[in-house]
């Protein structure tokens, strides 16, 4: 006889088909530190439902001097070795950029750097203190079309809900961390996490999965009540 204590939980795959923020790139960066890592983490994401990945390694002038050409080796070899085990998952790359002088002074001189989508550029900053130049590299960066995302605003110590504001008004988009709505970086983080879920303020969700052990604690944010309300926003994820 049928029974309804007999069937499985079904955890159905929430709509967020793309991720914007990730450390896939073995070598790079202090993420993944092979191929067959990389391999184990991308199989993970796609159990996930994510079809599509923009991987982002590190760009810091003073400990990963990562360049274009660099990084799209990296990600053609990636590439190659996904098609080889059969697993069907586009990659894209571009860059993580710290905000620091070198940064700064590209902007200046108005170089060219790693984009995504629409010329959205993923930048983060030191964790203590907001940077002494951040309005004038936002507005220096906006006005050459960069369309700014701060990467885990939620992660900054310096982080209020008045600077939030603040930065918003100024055209900054939010990348929130997936793993700060569970608590994995610290209850402080966690807590400016929900807020900014709360108030609508979160463009992109990225999973900034640096190795397994991430995207295993992905996996069982999935039925975590904030992180469907974080992917119930108009985010731009899947836009992309």
């Amino acid at each position: 006889m049928f029974s309804l204590f007999n069937k499985q939980k079904v955890v159905p795959k929430l709509p967020l088909s793309v991720d914007v923020h990730s450390h896939l790139l073995s070598g790079l960066d202090d993420g993944v530190k092979s191929l067959a890592e990389a391999e184990d983490v991308i199989i993970d994401l796609l159990e996930m439902g994510f079809k599509k990945l923009i991987t982002t390694p590190h760009i810091m002038s003073d400990t990963y001097r990562n360049e274009p050409q660099g990084i799209q080796k990296e990600l053609d070899e990636l590439k190659s070795h996904l098609t080889k085990k059969g697993i069907n998952m586009e990659m894209q790359a571009a860059a993580e950029y710290y905000l620091d002088e070198f940064l700064y002074t590209r902007i200046i001189n108005k170089e060219s750097l790693l984009t995504f989508g629409d010329k959205y550029l993923l930048f983060e900053t030191n964790f203590i203190s907001e940077p002494l130049q951040m309005k004038e590299f936002i507005f220096q960066a906006s006005s050459q079309g960069y369309r700014l995302v701060l990467a885990h605003p939620e992660r900054y110590g310096y982080m209020t809900m008045e600077k939030a504001e603040d930065f918003r008004n100024r055209g900054v988009l939010f990348q929130l961390n997936s793993l700060s709505i569970g608590g994995a970086y610290s209850k402080s983080v966690q807590k400016m996490a929900i807020q900014l879920i709360d108030k609508g303020w979160v463009d992109f969700l990225g999973s900034d999965c640096h190795n397994r052990i991430q995207s295993k604690m992905l996996q069982s944010l999935q039925e975590s009540r904030h992180y469907q309300k974080a992917c119930s926003l108009p985010l731009l994820n899947n836009t992309l």
